[in-house]
Parts: C-alpha cells; sequence; structure tokens
C-alpha cells in the first residue's frame, strides 16, 4: 500500500469516527438530555398539555380549543361554548387556519350578523350585548380561550340548564379567568375546557365548593 493510499484511509477513518462521534453525542446524548430536561422541568408541557377529566381519561389540551355540540353540530346549553372555527369544519388540529376574509369581505359581514342573532337567542340577551369574539374566529381557529365577557354572558344560560344559582356560575368563571401575561400583555382569557370540566365536577359533586373548584390536571379533541 504506497503512502497516498495510506493517506486516503487513515483521511477516512477520521471522518468515520468523527461521523460516529457526532451521531452519538449529538443525535442520541443531546437528544437524550433535552428530552430529559423537558419531562422533568415542563412535564405537562412536554407532554402536549394534556388536560384530563374526573376519571383520569384525557379529554383535550389546554392548548387547542375544541366545541361542545351535539351529533347534529348544535350547541349544547349546558356547556359554556368556544368562539367560532375556521378550522376546517371547526376545530381542526390539521387545519389550522383563519377565515382569512378582509374586514369588508360580504361574506364575513352576514356571517358575523348570523352569528350575533345565534349567540343573542341561544342566550336570551340583545344582539348588542354579544362581545365580538362570540361571532370571529381567531387566526389559528383553534384558540381556546374566551373573553370573561363571553363567559359571563352564558353564565344564566348554562346554570339555567343546569338548575344550579347563576351566582355561583359566575364564581366558578371568575376561579377560571386568568389575567394575562406579566398582567398587561393582552387580555384576560377563560379556558373553555378546563371550565366545562370544572362545571362537570362539581354538578357530579354538589358539596365541592364553587370558589375553591380547581381547573382539571393538565397533562385531541373530545365532543361532549
Amino acid at each position: 500500500m504506497n503512502s497516498a493510499t495510506r493517506a486516503a484511509a487513515r483521511t477516512a477513518w477520521v471522518a468515520v469516527r468523527a461521523m460516529l462521534l457526532f451521531t452519538i453525542v449529538l443525535g442520541v446524548g443531546y437528544t437524550l438530555v433535552i428530552t430529559g430536561l423537558g419531562q422533568a422541568a415542563f412535564g405537562a408541557q412536554a407532554n402536549g398539555s394534556a388536560v384530563r377529566d374526573g376519571t383520569g381519561a384525557v379529554v383535550g389540551s389546554s392548548l387547542i380549543g375544541q366545541s361542545f355540540v351535539d351529533a347534529d353540530g348544535n350547541p349544547l346549553p349546558e356547556y359554556f361554548q368556544s368562539r367560532p372555527s375556521a378550522a376546517g369544519d371547526g376545530y381542526d388540529s390539521g387545519a389550522s387556519s383563519g377565515s382569512n376574509l378582509g374586514p369588508e369581505n360580504p361574506d364575513l359581514v352576514t356571517a358575523i350578523e348570523d352569528r350575533r342573532a345565534q349567540v343573542a337567542e341561544f342566550n336570551g340577551v340583545a344582539p348588542n350585548a354579544v362581545p365580538a369574539d362570540a361571532v370571529t374566529a381567531s387566526a389559528s381557529g383553534l384558540d381556546p380561550h374566551i373573553s370573561p365577557a363571553y363567559a359571563d354572558l352564558q353564565v344564566e344560560r348554562v346554570a339555567a340548564t343546569r338548575a344550579l344559582d347563576a351566582a355561583q356560575v359566575r364564581t366558578l368563571v371568575a376561579a377560571h379567568t386568568v389575567a394575562p401575561p406579566l398582567g398587561f400583555l393582552g387580555e384576560p382569557t377563560v379556558n373553555v375546557l378546563e371550565l366545562n370540566l370544572a362545571l362537570e365536577e362539581v354538578q357530579a359533586n354538589p358539596s365541592a365548593s364553587l370558589s375553591t373548584s380547581t381547573p382539571p390536571s393538565t397533562q385531541e379533541s373530545k365532543e361532549l
């Protein structure tokens, strides 16, 4: 074997060793370290921010909204309703999207007016009392939150359907209202899935205190 061949062989062997080393360090070691840190420090988030019901079954994610409708797509009066969604047929996590309609688009204007009338009739309020998030979809179509105003609008209907005192349900809404990050980035929000699960928990256990009922444990989408 001449010197040129030996040099080429040494170079190839160095390249192979470097590839094996970096494969182990970056492909295996780095992945294991980051996964371990994620599970240890941010376990819930690393596992999809899953939400479990009282039986421990995963019923959704606190990051993904869902619809609370019957088999025919009609809103269930015993649940707080989410905002409209333009993601597929509604809250389709595989088709995240807004409506992509401009603010003066006739189709959007008509849709908003129709939704406003439907929400007002469903909740027994005047159309001008319906907040904006009740009739408009979010940019992703997957927003799990509504405004406290929209939640408050639904209190009387939910309380009447469940034979609960409206003041108690309003207290539950307040307990699940989250302040904006740092106190000023955005607006207060209410996670609809967590609120509805807490409502179910209180309904199943009347002796539980509404004011102290906590959001379900955070660990795709189920229509209740």
